[in-house]
């Protein structure tokens, strides 16, 4: 069975209600966690595309592109776990993984299975949770993988969207 059923959580995915590019973060990270996440996609050979301030580059170390941030770069990774969904990350500083997904490309039970093994992927991998948030609302989150019960849980009721 399904971490979560569509009909239960469709609300949150309605991008007319939440905005259309809800927050994604998983917080309290560091360099090594970030190296990590680079080493999935090419593990799980991912479709990507690197650019630094919007300008296309080969995909850098995790050092790299931190210390890049930290020179007032903007690292941007695109991925596409599969070819209709993109989940766009940002590393905007060690301390967190931040990456935005687009709801409208999240509509129905098959996508939303996506969105949320990428979550356990990433949180399975890490060892952190991964918190999503209706856009503009970072810090009150949705729905994410939980750490401790080792999968995507609700954090909201859906009805009361």
């Amino acid at each position: 069975m399904p971490d979560l059923l569509w009909d239960d959580v469709k609300t949150l995915f309605d991008p007319e209600i939440n905005g259309a590019l809800p927050d994604v973060v998983v917080e309290g990270t560091s360099v090594g966690d970030w190296q990590t996440v680079l080493d999935l996609i090419r593990l799980h050979g991912w479709k990507y595309a690197f650019s630094l301030s919007g300008e296309p580059s080969a995909l850098p170390s995790a050092n790299e592109m931190v210390a890049a941030a930290s020179a007032g770069e903007t690292p941007t990774i695109k991925v596409w776990p599969v070819p209709e969904i993109l989940v766009i990350f940002r590393a905007y500083q060690a301390e967190s993984i931040d990456f935005d997904v687009d709801l409208r490309e999240l509509q129905g039970q098959e996508r939303l299975n996506v969105l949320v093994d990428f979550l356990r992927v990433i949180g399975r991998c890490l060892g952190k949770s991964v918190l999503m948030s209706s856009e503009g609302f970072k810090g009150h989150p949705d729905l994410g993988f939980d750490v401790d019960a080792d999968r995507v849980v609700l954090m909201v009721d859906p009805r009361a969207s």
